[in-house]
This record gives C-alpha cells, structure tokens and sequence, in this order.
C-alpha cells in the first residue's frame, strides 16, 4: 500500500480508565487504580446493572465488564456507591477544558463522556512530539482531576483508537502509538471482533467468508467485500489497511437532526391499562424538542417490547396528511397502533415513541380558529414554562400517577440518576 497518497496527522485518542469508578474514588479521597469499588445503577435494586468497577477490584475477583449488583462478591472491602451522572459530566467536561490547554477547540471531539480525540498537528515547538504531548496530557489529568488515563496515537482517529483499545490499556504506561507503516504488525494478527467497529453480526459475517483477523480481511479482494457489503465493505477494507478520511478538526457536532424520539426500559412490567401514560409521557418529550427546534413530523412510530415471560413485541407507525408535533394527537396515533397490533395479554416493559419525516412548522397550515391552533398555542405556552422553571415545573396529570415516568426520568442522565439526593427525592 502506497501511503504517500493519504493524509498523516497526529491523533490521540484519550480513554478515561473506568471512569465512573474513578471519579467516585477521587470524591472519596481514594487511589483510583489501588480501590476496591463499584458503582450501581440503583442500590436500592438487586438486579440493577453495575456501571462501573476498580482495575484492583476486578483483577481481585475476576469481574467480568457486565454484571449485575446481586452478582458482586460479598468482600466488606469493597465500596459500593451509587451511580452520580451530574459529576460524571462535569468531570468530563473539566478533562475536555484541560485538553483545550494543549490544542485548538476545533481539534478536539469528544467521542464519549469517557473518550475523546486530540488532533496535535503543528504543536511541537510548544510541547513536543506527539509522544511527548500524550505524556504531558496523561500526567496533567492525574495530577490536576486524579484520573488515570490511557492514550492511543495514531496517523488517524481510526488508528489512534484501535491501538488504543488494543495496546494502551494493556502497555505499563498506558500509552501505544501505530503509524500506517506499523499496521501488520500491531493490527493485522489480531481477530477482527478487536477492532472496533466490527460487531457480532459482522464478525458472522466476515467468518462465513473465512476472514478472521484483520491481516485476512486486508487481503480479501476489494470488489467482493463491495459486493458483499456495499459501502460497509469498502470501509472495512481501507480500515484493516489503516486508512481513514474522518476529519480530524472542525465542529463535530452539526448535524441534521432527523426524527425526535424517545424510550424507555421499564423497571416492572406494566399492563395494557396502565401504558397509555407512559406513551403520552414519552409523547410529549418528543413533541417537546420537536416544537423547540420548530419541527413537525409527518410519521408517528411506536415500539413495544413485552417481558422475558412472554418475549417478542412491534414496532409499527403511520403516515398522517398534516404533520404535527402537538403531544395529544401524537398519543392518539400511537394509542391506535398500540390496540391494532397488542396482543392482548403480554406484560411490557420496554416502550418507544418516535417522530420524523420532518418538516419546518411555519410550513404547517393552521386556521386561526381552529381547536388545533389552540392546542398548538397552549403547547408552546406550556413549553416556556418548562424552558424557565424546569421540566417538572407543569406535567399532565397521568404523570402524577404510579404509571407515570416523567418524575423520574426527569432526575435522570442517559438513563440514569443524576446524584444520591435525587434519587431520594423522587423515591
């Protein structure tokens, strides 16, 4: 492979060491990588799933990375904490300041709350080689925040995240580097499930072919992993030779947004009776930042996955004449896909509602003296309430009731509690 042709860059791609684990040991004055600790879920739930454990603590006791709190050894020296999203954001968000330090902001992009790339081009004469910046950066964040960190550098973001996640984490100083020229040896013995992006279903895939490491798939003729894969196929290729077009400077994050939707996971299984309020709760969360980024959508997509006892589910929507994004005539269309294909008996627990093919709202006709136009005028007055004095400040009734989800989910982020006190709160 030519690689004069392709861009070189110096990337790193920098990985918090269990994070949440981490964080909540440097809150309790503790060594993040000498702590026994984990962190849940929800402590007051047995099955609730442990987020995140110590390095010490699971080479202790041989944890695998998916477990759940009943599973956890009962060893009186581990620290069980609950999960605290709020300080795991502001953590990040203090790493990602102290990035800024050492580069551009339009050279940093944020992968996860735990990861990010750090695009150092030009910035030798002030720190050093790239090498050199990834030691200043690794020792700034332990010394400054507590944190370990583990750092992968690579010509590109693909191959500063592989040699991370294959070579960093594993090095004595956490820290690995992989230049195009270094492929063969550091990427191509290693199975293809270990680079990311390559999941179970493309592993199958990519066996049935006989591709089992990437050095295999970097040989596979070009024009059959097209054939066989399309677009995805030719991704493949260039990446087990190392090569990848990603920009690595730039605002990251504009993106045309093309559905509004959300869901949930329930805690109980919930009957026919009681789902219609936890489908007008998720119906308004979804109506809600469609009227705030002055969309409406003209699909409604409603999906219901029944309990283990039962299993299976559906997932089902509609095309309406005049897109909307009022929460009651959203509910209305989701609750008549939910008696069309309900089967009746099954228990639910897991339930999402979803928005799109979108258009602007000052494109939606309205007459003035319609009861829609009201409905919509009440909605926007009711969101500038919840935009001034929270999203709890004015709920539906239904979402005072036990069937409600609005409350908790209200104190939660990414599907989890936000802080202790919350929680508490809440319960």
């Amino acid at each position: 492979m030519d690689y004069s042709q392709f861009p070189r860059n110096d990337v790193l791609c920098v990985d918090m060491r269990s994070f949440y684990a981490s964080v909540e040991a440097v809150k309790l004055g503790l060594d993040p990588n000498e702590a026994l600790l984990a962190v849940v879920g929800d402590l007051s739930r047995p099955g609730s799933i442990v987020l995140a454990t110590s390095p010490a603590l699971k080479k202790k006791h041989r944890l695998q990375n998916v477990s759940r709190f009943y599973e956890l050894p009962k060893d009186p020296e581990i620290h069980l904490v609950q999960a605290n999203m709020a300080d795991y954001v502001h953590a990040s968000i203090e790493i990602t300041k102290l990035l800024n330090r050492f580069a551009p902001k339009e050279a940093i992009h944020p992968y996860s709350v735990d990861e990010v790339w750090v695009t150092v081009n030009g910035l030798e004469k002030l720190y050093g080689n790239r090498w050199e910046i990834a030691v200043k950066i690794k020792e700034a964040i332990r010394e400054e925040l507590g944190f370990p960190a583990a750092i992968g550098i690579g010509d590109n973001k693909f191959l500063s995240k592989v040699v991370l996640d294959l070579h960093a984490k594993k090095a004595p100083d956490g820290i690995a580097e992989c230049t195009y020229e270094e492929v063969p040896e550091k990427l191509w013995p290693f199975p293809v499930e270990k680079i990311w992006g390559i999941g179970s279903r493309m592993k199958r895939n990519l066996h049935r072919l006989g591709i089992t490491t990437l050095g295999q798939l970097a040989h596979f003729p070009l024009e059959q992993l097209k054939k066989r894969f399309g677009i995805m196929g030719e991704q493949l290729y260039w990446h087990a030779w190392g090569i990848d077009l990603s920009p690595v400077y730039g605002n990251f994050f504009k993106t045309k947004q093309k559905s509004f939707g959300h869901g949930i996971s329930l805690l109980r299984d919930y009957t026919k009776d009681e789902i219609s309020t936890v489908i007008l709760d998720l119906c308004e969360e979804s109506c809600r930042r469609a009227r705030k980024a002055k969309k409406v959508g003209k699909t409604i997509h409603l999906g219901i996955g029944y309990s283990e006892e039962t299993g299976g589910g559906f997932s089902r929507s509609i095309s309406l004449d005049t897109p909307t994004n009022i929460t009651t005539e959203m509910h209305a269309v989701c609750m008549h896909l939910f008696k069309q294909h309900y089967d009746g008996y099954s228990k639910i627990r897991r339930v999402y509602v979803t928005l799109t093919n979108l258009s602007d709202d000052e494109a939606t006709q309205l007459d003035l003296f319609s009861e829609r136009a009201r409905k919509k005028d009440l909605a926007y007055a009711m969101d500038k309430i919840r935009d001034r004095f929270g999203p709890t400040a004015i709920l539906r009734a239904a979402s005072y009731t036990d069937a409600g989800i609005s409350l908790e989910r209200s104190a939660k982020i990414g599907g989890h509690w936000a802080n202790s006190e919350q929680r508490m709160t809440v319960k």
